[in-house]
């Protein structure tokens, strides 16, 4: 099915922007606590004051990379203009709530580096199978909206390039590339388990066609071959590795029937709590709206406005 772009979107693209934040925002209180540690004191609201103590509705990196990508591709696609963004949020306090960065993770910092001293894009991010952190996929989803109608070896190229300015190994790029393909069917109004059932053949084949190493796609079973949603708990991880994320938020999805359950769930289990919250929260605002998203959470969230401005100005997009 074909999406063309003449159709207002700023509802879902809110409901994307929104998603993230909001995810992220109840997951900074309680970054790198256990998961035993929650099982004790769950999150079931948005809180302050924890970890970084920031103020309630405070959110992290992920949604601050996530505003300056979309804020990027309001204009003619640039890698040099999302890199410049990115290296002005580290450098300047640009898109932070409160204009400091207060969370990032050692792979995009060396990368922001790398960028600040002249290396392209394209190039910056870590690129051995150690630099497998979730520092692409917490910030890809606005990518969904330039991607529309693109084929996709386009999409796939242009997922690659913008994960590779702080996440360059295949293994991030093939996690951007699955999560960006699901919400694309989310957004033409498949249901879930549709989805993930179309990507298992999809995204093998896919893959396949390119020649990628088997082994990297061998990594993706859990989701390509089996049924995640059947998963204990206990079988799913909240850490920082990419693939662990990934899995983390679609599980998430699959096991609840609404926004606040889906990013509650993600949180709580422990770890890297924002950005858990924040890769579930993208997809789930995407599926249940902006409305469904609680509106004391947003209440509560830093720079709602200008937020909400963002959504408006990335159809300014040619």
């Amino acid at each position: 099915m074909s999406i063309e772009k003449t159709i207002d979107y700023t509802d879902k693209i809110k409901s994307v922007l929104f998603g993230v934040a909001v995810g992220d925002a109840l997951g900074v209180p309680v970054e790198f606590k256990s998961r035993q540690e929650l099982k004790q004191n769950p999150v079931s609201d948005m809180m302050g004051y924890g970890t970084y103590n920031q103020p309630p509705g405070t959110w992290s990196d992920d949604s601050s990379l996530t505003f300056c990508l979309a804020e990027a591709l309001t204009q003619d696609f640039d890698l040099n203009t999302i890199g410049q963004n990115f290296v002005k949020w580290y450098q300047e306090g640009y898109w932070t709530p409160y204009g400091e960065v207060f969370d990032i993770g050692n792979s995009t910092r060396k990368a922001l580096y790398r960028i600040s001293n002249g290396t392209k894009p394209e190039l910056a991010g870590g690129c051995e199978e150690t630099d497998n952190g979730n520092g692409s996929l917490m910030r890809i989803a606005p990518l969904l909206f330039y991607l529309l109608d693109k084929t996709p070896d386009e999409r796939f190229e242009i997922t690659r390039q913008v994960s590779s300015i702080t996440h360059r190994h295949i293994r991030s790029v093939i996690a951007c590339f699955y999560y960006l393909e699901f919400a694309r069917q989310l957004l033409e109004g498949k249901s879930k388990w549709l989805i993930y059932k179309n990507l298992q053949t999809e995204i093998t084949d896919y893959l396949l066609s390119l020649s990628v190493n088997p082994t990297e796609i061998t990594l993706f079973d859990r989701l390509l071959k089996g049924n995640i949603h059947e998963l204990p708990e206990a079988e799913i991880s909240g850490n920082g590795y990419v693939l662990h994320t990934l899995e983390a938020g679609i599980w998430c999805l699959l096991t609840t029937d609404n926004y606040k359950d889906a990013v509650l769930k993600a949180i709580n289990l422990g770890e890297d709590t924002d950005t858990t919250g924040a890769v579930t929260g993208g997809l789930a605002g995407l599926l249940y709206g902006f409305e469904n998203i609680p509106q004391n959470w947003i209440k509560q969230l830093a720079r709602k406005e200008d937020i909400a401005d963002l959504a408006e100005l990335q159809l300014c997009q040619p």
